[in-house]
């Protein structure tokens, strides 16, 4: 089987993200692991990294710093405050 491309691994990354939103937070290994979990030889750290370093580029997820550095879903402008 072919690796599985960072997009993909992007997108189920922000698929889980999104579903834990607001429930528990996630670390960048908690997502890691998660998906070594689900593709197996498929998919290795460094995939990992890439994968949730275009989350973060594109702005779909956002680092936050809550006693340790977790990824999120960015603020919707809504509730956000002026």
């Amino acid at each position: 089987m072919p690796a599985i491309s960072a997009e993909t691994l992007a997108e189920e990354m922000y698929q889980l993200v999104a579903q834990y939103a607001g429930k528990k937070n996630l670390k960048a290994g908690d997502l890691t692991k998660e998906m070594i979990s689900r593709h197996g030889a498929d998919c290795t750290k460094d995939d990992c990294k890439h994968a949730i370093r275009l989350l973060i580029d594109s702005g779909r997820c956002v680092y936050s710093y809550l006693g340790g550095s977790y990824i999120q879903l960015p603020p919707s402008p809504d509730t956000t405050r002026l």
